[in-house]
């Protein structure tokens, strides 16, 4: 089943067709994703890559890395998140996250049926919104669904053990637990960053694979601007560098300084994006299809 493919059925109120709302579309759109093969190609990406992780952990010989965590991947399995957290952010969280952003839109040009949903009493505003909170929701799931494979299968190889933080100190093993869940939390930040450039390609190229492709790519320049002699004063302004706020969380006591600087930095990317998204798709011409 195709997204977009069907308009959303105006819902019975007290015996009398009722007027659609965000809701209704928000619904919708759910139901949509759950019948798409990329929403479970994400999904399982989410899932697989904790597995592979774990199995990379029992048989690898060094016990120790040149990155946070990697010398406690054997003595906890709380650290297996935390680890993927660090690496997920180069290529794999933006691809999944843009697999449904890049394409909640732009398949409605692609199967002509943008025309349609707008006849069943819905505003612009209101697919606009409902579509988008659709998307988030995919997101959200990824991240925690990501996290929470990450906790059963790191306990599994290495134990539910307390973990060290950054500082040094060791941290117990229900509360290590509790602050990767806050870390998920934290991470959610430059992801619905990611969200809103895959919602603005997706209006603006009317492309699925254009806008899945384009917003990975741009998730991969800001890396690669972080690295490039010369422009290391960017960092601190960079989308990528806020991938990484939620190491605050694992120093003693917590360093709130990068979990604030993020919040501003990814509104001040995420939210042009959204609006500009949404102005396109209020003004797009749909007299064609």
């Amino acid at each position: 089943m195709s997204s977009g493919a069907v308009a959303a059925p105006a819902p019975r109120i007290a015996g009398r067709v009722g007027r659609p709302s965000v809701l209704t579309v928000y619904r919708w759109e759910v139901f949509k994703l759950i019948h798409l093969k990329r929403t479970y190609l994400g999904l399982g990406l989410s899932v697989i890559v904790p597995i592979i992780f774990a199995v990379a952990i029992h048989f690898r010989h060094s016990q120790h890395g040149d990155f946070a965590f990697a010398s406690y991947l054997n003595r906890s399995g709380l650290a297996l998140p935390l680890v993927i957290l660090l690496f997920g952010a180069v290529w794999m969280f933006p691809l999944i996250t843009a697999l449904v952003a890049g394409d909640i839109f732009a398949s409605e040009d692609h199967n002509g049926t943008l025309k349609t949903v707008l006849t069943r009493s819905l505003q612009r505003w209101q697919i606009f919104a409902g579509k988008t909170l659709a998307a988030t929701t995919y997101a959200v799931i990824a991240i925690l669904l990501n996290g929470t494979f990450a906790v059963v299968a790191g306990t599994i190889q290495s134990g539910f053990n307390p973990l060290q933080s950054l500082s040094g100190t060791t941290v117990s093993a229900s509360h290590a637990l509790g602050l990767v869940y806050l870390a998920l939390v934290i991470y959610l930040m430059p992801i619905a960053t990611v969200l809103c450039i895959g919602l603005l390609l997706s209006t603006l190229t009317r492309n699925s694979a254009a806008a899945v492709v384009g917003t990975l790519m741009i998730s991969l320049l800001f890396q690669l601007i972080g690295v490039l002699p010369g422009l290391q004063g960017t960092q601190p302004y960079l989308l990528s560098t806020q991938f990484q706020a939620w190491q605050g969380l694992l120093r003693q006591p917590i360093d709130w300084s990068p979990i604030v600087q993020a919040v501003w930095v990814c509104a001040m990317y995420a939210v042009p994006a959204l609006g500009a998204a949404f102005l396109i798709f209020l003004r797009r011409d749909v007299a064609g299809g």
